[in-house]
């Protein structure tokens, strides 16, 4: 089960900017350093629609 895609490659043409765009989950796409930062399961909020990634606060 996916709820947002973040990719460090790719364009609005890429394989998972299609899929995501086909199920109508919010999708970030060439973010430079992304799985390195985002790395221990960590939990992230990704605006799709702005190409914002933010991490969240576990409780």
């Amino acid at each position: 089960m996916v709820a947002a895609v973040v990719t460090e490659t790719g364009g609005i043409l890429s394989h998972a900017a299609i899929v995501a765009r086909e199920y109508g989950i919010p999708a970030v796409v060439a973010a430079k350093g992304a799985m390195e930062i985002l790395a221990n399961h960590r939990t992230i909020s990704v605006d799709g629609t702005n190409g914002h990634v933010h991490a969240v606060r576990s409780i």
